[in-house]
């Protein structure tokens, strides 16, 4: 049996999100409400109260099948804002490591009257299926899977994108590091292109900067100089070693010293360039602390954005998934 599209599968007949599983495919539209949504929820963090009642009775279940503390803790903060219950499931303790298949803990978390699943997968597509095979009132929303996507990490990116340079048109954007593995270079690839931005840069050696990534509309630069040169945001990408096989690298040191991020080389962008980093930081492997801790760099901001965007984008799947039940009902 073929396997649905995601970008239909994650759209209601009204073209408002029910799922949240990739940025490929998604309108402007689309990814500008979330961003103006955003928007709206960050002055929350100012507040005495932060919380909003767009989630309340309903039942938010964490299912992190990989590890993560900073994409998970902004998560279950944005669920609780929204004023939703939310329950954390260990993976490590549940019933799937004790041989239960994942579809039967999916039925039994239904049972449980959970109304959104926030999965992170080690193999590509999981949230995908898992969208595929859950009761269509469930909404599934994709915290990052293998290789192939993390959309909330780069429309955090392109909110922190927007607040510093205020438009995406006319922007060029480096990419640096590890391209092959990284879910985050996928999804901001999808993301800027859609967005309007003028150029888009992959950075890093010819091991993982494969030449496929042209095919999506990137620039590859195997220079750092070159791929630095005028640029008005660095994001850079960890060595992902635990997806690794083999040796594509001779040494973190010589990685460094040929694509690390100094005040040196960041002088090549341009001088109000931003640097951004979605984590954990490797300093002295991808970037040095003087510009991680350096007055260019918006990593933090990015942490913080973070909490709104998910709020958002939880926020509109739940009122996408309400209104395909509702024409469902009016069907029947």
């Amino acid at each position: 049996m073929m396997r649905s599209d995601p970008r239909a599968l994650q759209l209601n007949e009204q073209g408002q999100l029910k799922h949240f599983l990739t940025l490929d495919g998604l309108s402007k539209e689309i990814l500008t409400e979330i961003l103006d949504r955003a928007e709206s929820f960050l002055s929350m963090g100012e507040q005495s109260v932060k919380k909003v009642p767009l989630l309340r009775g309903k039942t938010v279940v964490n299912l992190f099948f990989e590890n993560s503390t900073r994409t998970r803790t902004t998560f279950e903060l944005a669920a609780k804002r929204l004023s939703a219950d939310v329950i954390n499931l260990n993976i490590a303790t549940s019933a799937t490591s004790k041989g239960e298949s994942l579809l039967d803990t999916l039925q039994n978390l239904e049972a449980m009257q959970s109304d959104m699943f926030v999965v992170r997968h080690q193999d590509s597509g999981a949230p995908h299926f898992i969208a595929e095979h859950c009761a269509p009132n469930v909404a599934i929303i994709n915290a990052g899977d293998g290789r192939h996507a993390h959309p909330t990490q780069a429309m955090l990116d392109m909110l922190t994108i927007r607040r510093n340079k205020g438009q995406f048109e006319g922007l060029k954007v480096a990419i640096v590091g590890d391209i092959l593995h990284s879910r985050v270079a996928r999804s901001e690839l999808h993301a800027l292109k859609t967005l309007g931005v003028e150029e888009v840069r992959l950075v890093g050696p010819k091991t993982l900067v494969p030449e496929f990534f042209r095919d999506m509309g990137a620039n590859i630069c195997h220079d750092l100089r070159a791929g630095l040169e005028d640029v008005d945001v660095v994001v850079m990408l960890r060595l992902q070693k635990e997806r690794m096989a083999g040796a594509l690298l001779p040494s973190e040191s010589e990685f460094y010293r040929l694509y690390g991020l100094t005040e040196e080389s960041l002088s090549w962008a341009k001088p109000d360039a931003i640097v951004m980093h979605p984590g954990p930081i490797n300093r002295g492997v991808e970037i040095s602390s003087e510009v991680a801790d350096g007055d260019q760099a918006v990593i933090l901001d990015q942490v913080t954005n973070g909490i709104a965007v998910r709020m958002a984008v939880m926020s509109m799947a739940m009122s996408g998934q309400v209104q395909a039940q509702q024409v469902a009902g009016e069907e029947d």
